[in-house]
């Protein structure tokens, strides 16, 4: 990774991340699988999935690196991409890996997140987090990003 790029706000998100998966030259039904904290990650990911679905790929939501509990990601009018209970065969083309993992007090470290993106070798990976997180963390010594997208949320100004 070398090309640094600036954006700003929510599109300067979600642009840059579809960009880059319409790169890889994705098919109808390929998949993107996300690993992130529930709760947490989930409405970051339903947000970075909804931007997809013009792709029509098959997208997952694996909480913290447990894929025993992966749920599919499907489109629902009106309301956007929510969190459904099918079950998932694996086969990703892109990982998406969710920053809110390598927070403190999160059960799961780099290494774990190196194991499941070693199953997966060919297969982009993607980082995407807030405040530096991954960088505080120490994680960028373990994981390799093909993509990382890192947006800060400061300040936040609450009035009353």
């Amino acid at each position: 990774m070398a090309t640094k790029e600036i954006f700003h706000g929510v599109p300067g998100i979600l642009r840059p991340f579809k960009e880059f998966v319409e790169a890889k030259g994705l098919k109808k039904g390929d998949q993107i699988v996300y690993y992130g904290v529930p709760g947490t990650c989930t409405p970051f990911v339903e947000l970075l999935a909804f931007a997809l679905r013009s792709l029509e790929p098959e997208q997952v939501f694996v909480p913290f690196v447990d894929e025993s509990r992966a749920k599919k990601l499907s489109f629902v009018e009106h309301v956007g991409m929510q969190v459904s209970m099918s079950p998932v065969t694996f086969k990703p083309k892109v990982i998406v890996i969710m920053g809110g993992l390598s927070m403190p007090n999160v059960p799961v470290k780099a290494e774990q997140v190196k194991v499941v993106l070693d199953k997966y070798p060919g297969a982009a990976v993607i980082g995407v987090c807030f405040m530096h997180m991954f960088e505080k963390a120490g994680w960028l010594s373990t994981v390799s990003f093909n993509c990382l997208i890192d947006a800060n949320i400061d300040p936040v100004e609450v009035t009353k």
